[in-house]
Formats: structure tokens, C-alpha cells, sequence
């Protein structure tokens, strides 16, 4: 499950297609919130789950209008978005960068 603090968001370590089931079903629950950030630092493992989950995220907070941005997201979850052509979808906050 993810936690919570205030308008940080801190997913699991594993967002593959076993673990983001509830994710999804549970959504962002962005209430009063105008930005979120969704920290991906303790993330390891992942599979293509994991871009459909953080896109489902996105399209949640732009139907909420909740600024949305991702922080700390791991190689191998941008290399699966670069992969699919969705890099660019990420709005990425911080220094990350979907460059590489």
C-alpha cells in the first residue's frame, strides 16, 4: 500500500502486476490537495504494471485538477516508459529526468 504524508505520496517497493491491483482500485485519494507528489525512491522491483499504474495516477489527478508529479523514479521504470513512448506523459518533479 502506499502511505501518506500531507501531499507526499511514498509508493511500495514492488509495482508489478501482483502488488498493483489495490493500488489501483484504491486510486491517489487526493482530497484537498492541489499537488501531489509521488515519491518512487523505495521502488525496486517493477514490470509494465507499473507504467499503467503511474498513468491511471495521471489521469486521476488531471480529472481531480491535482497537480501530479513523480520524484526518485527508478531506471528501470523509466526505461519500461521510454520503451512504451510514454516517457514524455510523466510530469517528473525535482531534479529527475527522463533523459538518457
Amino acid at each position: 500500500m502506499i502511505s501518506r504524508d500531507g501531499g507526499r505520496v511514498q509508493a511500495p517497493s514492488h509495482l508489478t502486476i501482483e502488488t498493483v491491483i489495490p493500488l489501483f482500485k484504491n486510486g491517489l485519494q487526493a482530497t484537498g490537495e492541489t499537488s501531489l507528489v509521488v515519491d518512487l525512491a523505495q521502488v525496486v522491483t517493477v514490470d509494465s504494471a507499473a507504467v499503467s499504474l503511474l498513468l491511471a495516477w495521471l489521469r486521476e489527478a488531471q480529472r481531480s485538477s491535482v497537480q501530479l508529479c513523480f520524484t526518485h523514479v527508478p531506471e528501470n521504470l523509466l526505461s519500461l516508459a521510454r520503451l512504451y513512448g510514454v516517457v514524455d506523459m510523466l510530469p517528473l518533479c525535482g531534479n529527475d529526468s527522463a533523459q538518457s
